[in-house]
């Protein structure tokens, strides 16, 4: 009898791991950063439990009064206005172009644009921290044989975010192009064959077959983009630190800061339950706005 539920539905035994892994390390720790952040724990807390007192949402109330906060917030409602639709326009414009041919040339082509995608975020930092630099980067160094002035690429509050948006658009631009690819060689030709019969012309396929076919693609690209840019982190970790003037600093930074380096877990944990809360709206209310779409799909 015990095991009733698993013989009347074999397919259960295949899903229990997967639902045992999801939930030992994604929704338990959802659960614990929801407990931690409704007390004061810091690292004397964390070797002694006894330390620890319950303070209620008196964490969620000094997010909301604290200006790194509120900086923090803003930045990275800056990052996701800006980087999102540059990573799904770049990347769907980049699959579309790549679409078209078929010889060895753009077969390499999807290579090259792909392998920022498999590289470290560090490494590239690290890389984009040297060519960044305004005494010895390239950038600079490039506009100086053009008698142009020097750009403070990450020294100034506005430019600097502008540079870590546009390198991590280009490190993301492959991973998505591989998916609107995908979904491109997905479409059926039936569909250029009878658009062929009736005359349709090359632009006339792109705007009423592939980019209305591409619906789902968009949809997941978007979804997935907004989410890695709501967690913005390792870009301005390892070029900026937050600055110059906080100017750079995401959520994810704040929380990292906070609780890895100021050792308040308390207040940290109520920084990353809002992310989490962020994160969890947007994206429902992204798949309630995908099933009033009245496409193909």
């Amino acid at each position: 009898m015990k095991f009733r539920f698993f013989s009347n539905r074999p397919y259960m035994i295949f899903i229990l791991p997967a639902l045992i892994i999801l939930s030992v390390f994604s929704i338990f720790p959802i659960f614990v950063a929801l407990g931690v952040s409704l007390t004061d724990m810091n690292l004397i807390g964390l070797l002694n439990w006894n330390q620890v007192q319950f303070v209620g949402f008196e964490n969620y109330m000094d997010l909301l009064a604290d200006k790194e906060f509120r900086q923090a917030f803003f930045n990275t409602i800056f990052y996701v206005v800006f980087g999102v639709p540059l990573v799904v326009v770049a990347s769907l414009g980049v699959a579309l172009l790549l679409d078209y041919g078929k010889n060895k040339f753009f077969t390499a082509a999807r290579a090259l644009f792909y392998m920022p995608s498999v590289t470290t975020s560090v490494a590239i930092a690290v890389v984009f921290g040297y060519l960044y630099n305004n005494h010895y980067g390239l950038f600079n160094y490039v506009l100086s044989l053009f008698d142009l002035p020097k750009v403070p690429w990450l020294t100034h509050p506005i430019i600097a975010k502008i540079s870590l948006i546009l390198m991590a658009a280009w490190k993301s631009i492959g991973f998505n192009m591989i998916i609107f690819l995908a979904a491109l060689q997905g479409i059926p030709k039936d569909y250029y064959e009878a658009a062929e019969i009736d005359g349709a012309k090359k632009w006339q396929k792109l705007l009423y077959i592939k980019v209305p076919l591409l619906g789902f693609a968009t949809f997941f690209v978007a979804s997935t983009t907004l989410i890695g840019w709501f967690q913005f982190f390792e870009e301005p970790m390892i070029m900026t630190k937050g600055g110059p003037v906080g100017s750079t600093n995401s959520i994810a930074l704040f929380i990292y800061d906070k609780g890895f380096k100021l050792s308040e877990f308390g207040y940290a944990a109520a920084g990353s339950f809002v992310l989490f809360l962020i994160i969890l709206a947007l994206t429902l209310i992204q798949f309630k706005l995908r099933k009033k779409d009245n496409g193909y799909n």
